[in-house]
């Protein structure tokens, strides 16, 4: 064998593994982590929205039963889950500031139209007492602290890909790869997000 042919591959190694330091020292992994951390947060976001629209319809149901003609808040609910659902928001797009502002305002939608539910069953004494939809509402109220607790998460993921994003030497990396700050919450959506889930569900 040949002296070149032995030299070869060694080079070869010498110029990967310096690649491969250059890439770590220059934090180009760090921000490959947190752009993981930042997805993972995200779907545990989705996946508590979407146990709530799962929640939606055996609760529609319910109320139907004992207050039929409140109509236009049923009609509501049910919009805005049909809006809630067609709004999706893939990892691959947070980047997109008016796809997460699309996304916020059909969840606040659903929020609200929830709250109006139950604020309606207030008025019927046979459907608070109704077990089933005890049940659902005790289901929708922990869904609820799970979403908080997603969005606090996903939250703080986002302001820590964005601090490494932005802060020197990571920010040079980031703009040779294309990599830009990741749209949040809105600050209303901040305060609110917050505190606990002020959602009356009756005693």
């Amino acid at each position: 064998m040949s002296r070149q042919s032995i030299l070869k591959p060694l080079l070869l190694s010498v110029v990967l593994s310096s690649s491969a330091v250059g890439l770590s020292g220059c934090g180009y992994n760090t921000l490959q982590a947190q752009d993981e951390q930042v997805a993972a947060a995200w779907s545990e976001v989705v996946n508590q929205y979407q146990r709530r629209a799962d929640l939606v319809p055996n609760l529609v149901e319910v109320v139907k039963q004992y207050a039929n003609h409140e109509q236009e808040v049923l009609t509501d609910v049910a919009e805005a889950r049909s809006r809630a659902g067609s709004v999706q928001l893939t990892p691959e797009a947070l980047n997109d500031p008016q796809a997460m502002e699309n996304y916020q305002a059909a969840q606040a939608q659903m929020t609200s139209a929830l709250s109006r539910l139950m604020a309606v069953s207030e008025r019927y004494p046979d459907l608070k007492a109704d077990q089933r939809f005890a049940d659902l509402q005790a289901q929708l109220e922990g869904t609820e602290n799970r979403i908080t607790v997603a969005r606090n998460r996903y939250i703080q993921e986002v302001q820590t890909y964005n601090t490494t994003v932005r802060q020197f030497p990571t920010n040079l990396t980031a703009k040779v790869f294309g990599l830009d700050a990741k749209p949040n919450f809105s600050v209303d959506n901040e305060k609110e997000i917050s505190t606990a889930p002020k959602v009356d569900f009756g005693d």
